[in-house]
């Protein structure tokens, strides 16, 4: 097994591509930390990852709180004191075009997209560090490189993502730290298709992917499995756009082929 005895948390992973990144680190012998912010949640995966014969604990918190991600990782290290991998995959979106956003909006895309990724990596680099290993995989946006009517809340705060993921691998590869982000495009989980019903643009993309069909989770999943293994280990400051290849669409085409 690709991760075999490695203890690996993963925020927002109640459900979605959180729910499939947990499983699927599971299945390559991880020991998993499932977390979100809805305990049932948590509870559901980590009893279905250990159905499947693997190891996993639910920690219910709100990552956008210094407080309960202090608990979160403090737990995690009482019970297998170490953590070889952090997924910061915790996140919202809210489709709102600009004159129609709230401060709280703005605040909530901020707060659950990037704060999250910065408080848990904070708390978890000072003991990497003392171990000089980790891996830090944080989780954008197809949005962080292209702009949308309606996501200027949500694509600057995964644009951010994707400039921390630089800065930190800068700053802790001499620790043996690598640090990268993964741009997921379209993915069918409940919260792409609560966006479509929210404004059903939103979906019209799909038909001009050259894969013609969306990501489903563990299409994502699998990329984040990649960057968690040895097999990524001269890898870091990187971002993987997963996205079927949409981005290399020229923007004049309708479709990528008659």
């Amino acid at each position: 097994m690709r991760l075999e005895k490695q203890v690996a948390v993963v925020t927002g992973a109640g459900q979605g591509i959180g729910r499939a990144i947990a499983l699927t680190l599971a299945r390559e012998g991880a020991i998993v930390v499932v977390n979100d912010v809805v305990p049932e949640r948590a509870d559901k995966v980590a009893a279905e990852i250990k159905s499947q014969g693997g190891q996993a604990l639910a920690v219910a918190a709100d990552v956008a709180k210094a407080a309960e991600v202090s608990r979160l990782v403090a737990r995690t290290l009482a019970d297998y004191k170490k953590i070889d991998i952090l997924v910061n995959n915790a996140g919202i979106v809210k489709l709102k075009r600009l004159l129609e956003m709230t401060e709280a909006d703005w605040d909530s895309h901020m707060d659950n997209n990037i704060k999250s990724q910065f408080l848990c990596s904070q708390a978890v680099l000072e003991h990497m560090i003392k171990r000089k290993r980790g891996k830090i995989i944080n989780i954008a946006s197809l949005a962080a490189h292209i702009g949308a009517p309606g996501m200027s809340a949500y694509g600057a705060s995964k644009g951010g993502v994707v400039q921390f993921t630089k800065a930190l691998a800068v700053e802790f590869g001499k620790y043996n730290i690598m640090v990268n982000a993964i741009s997921p495009g379209f993915t069918l989980t409940e919260l792409v298709r609560q966006a479509g019903r929210d404004r059903p643009d939103y979906l019209d993309g799909m038909d001009r992917i050259p894969l013609r069909r969306a990501a489903q989770p563990e299409d994502i999943a699998n990329a984040v499995l990649f960057l968690a293994s040895a097999e990524s280990d001269y890898i870091t400051g990187q971002v993987i756009i997963v996205d079927g290849g949409l981005m290399a669409i020229h923007p004049r085409m309708v479709k990528p082929t008659d």
